[in-house]
């Protein structure tokens, strides 16, 4: 090829996963290989209607001219637009004989009953039409070893194991770390989205249990993540709605002067900064096949402010954290006195806290930087697209840029 290699971007959204997917990927390999490859941008590459009374109808005299420009069709997850709309951009691209990659980090074949989407995966079939969309696809990326394992017999091209990165060239990555306002006092963050109904039940009740132990003028809790308040009819109440259960669960018998704060979400190329007045982090998880198979995005945010991490040992958190070097690991669906008795020990040592933070940072500025995970991206496409090139199938193969972590 005697010029630079076309790649349409079409993220299912401009959420977190499609930031990290696609979204950040993508201008760092406009960034660092603007020699070698081009892009355009489109979320709505099909052309469906967006407003008025036609809403969701397909343009009748759409060109597909972004489509038909590009060498490379890059889209993840399923779009705002439905299952049937994803799988749709990779039919069209086949169609047009174009190469398609599917990037994910959501089981969507193994959805759990607790998920709030759960019903309505099951209602439009969005199993089905996500395995369709990985055997269609030339190449599919996952984050992790488990989610390649749980979906390899679905996938019809190649399929390779590409870690969430993080680009810590952004202002919001190098914020100066604040101090607390009492100068012992420990601040430790959740950070979570709307669909951790199920996983903050492990933590239930748990910052008050702590505080009887320590003191509560000696630590100090922050809830990150909750939905911005909108005007009456805001169409998201439901959102909010889910953000009260939190409250509810988290905050289980607290009483008393209040030592907590919620903090509302930030877009995803801002909100790093927060990482920034957080001494100590939590992310409890239970255990279920979707959760198993989600990567450790936490440990690339917290180890970039050196912050030691304690989580559910679930999903792939076991390849950097080692208990006691770089955070804690507890078994999945342990008793909340575990919880009280792992962060009561950190709490009242901060010089291990800060040990823990050094560790785990080194870990993330080798594993986790988007400047050289990207690399993986670029080499990926030459040689996935060589293996695809003028064949009826694709060899299946697995570019496996996992590593290990040395106790």
């Amino acid at each position: 090829m005697n010029r630079k290699l076309r790649i349409l971007c079409s993220p299912a959204n401009e959420g977190g996963c499609s930031y990290y997917r696609v979204i950040s990927p993508m201008k760092k390999l406009q960034e660092l290989y603007g020699d070698k490859v081009e892009f355009r941008y489109n979320l709505n590459p099909l052309g469906i209607v967006e407003s008025g009374e036609r809403m969701g109808q397909w343009q009748e005299d759409w060109e597909f001219e972004d489509m038909k420009w590009a060498d490379i069709v890059w889209t993840n997850n399923i779009s705002n637009w439905g299952g049937p709309y994803t799988a749709r951009i990779v039919g069209k691209a086949k169609e047009f004989g174009k190469f398609v990659h599917f990037d994910t980090d959501d089981l969507l074949t193994d959805l759990y009953k607790g998920h709030r989407l759960y019903d309505t995966y099951k209602e439009k079939n969005l199993e089905d039409i996500t395995k369709f969309i990985y055997n269609n696809s030339d190449l599919v990326t996952v984050t992790q070893r488990k989610f390649a394992e749980r979906i390899k017999d679905f996938c019809g091209g190649v399929l390779a194991i590409v870690k969430n990165a993080i680009d810590y060239d952004l202002p919001a990555w190098n914020v100066p770390k604040s101090k607390p306002a009492k100068k012992k006092i420990i601040r430790i963050g959740w950070a979570g989205g709307i669909h951790h109904e199920e996983d903050v039940k492990e933590f239930a009740g748990v910052p008050n249990m702590v505080n009887a132990r320590v003191g509560r003028e000696n630590v100090h809790w922050g809830f990150y993540g909750a939905p911005l308040m909108k005007k009456d009819g805001d169409k998201d109440e439901w959102q909010h709605e889910v953000w009260r259960n939190y409250k509810k669960i988290l905050l289980q018998g607290f009483k008393g002067q209040p030592n907590w704060q919620i903090y509302n979400a930030l877009p995803p190329d801002n909100y790093g900064g927060l990482y920034s007045q957080v001494d100590l982090a939590i992310a409890p998880l239970q255990m279920n096949a979707f959760n198993d198979s989600k990567s450790e995005i936490k440990v690339a945010e917290c180890g970039r402010y050196k912050i030691p991490l304690i989580a559910s040992d679930v999903g792939c958190y076991d390849e950097t954290i080692i208990n006691g070097k770089t955070g804690y690991l507890l078994p999945a669906n342990a008793p909340r006195s575990e919880w009280v008795k792992v962060l009561t020990k950190c709490i009242k040592n901060p010089n291990h806290i800060k040990d823990m933070g050094e560790a785990l940072h080194e870990v993330t500025q080798e594993y986790f930087d988007l400047n050289k995970v990207v690399k993986h991206r670029m080499d990926l496409y030459e040689q996935s697209m060589g293996l695809v090139h003028g064949r009826d199938g694709a060899e299946k193969i697995t570019y496996n840029t996992e590593w290990t972590f040395d106790d």
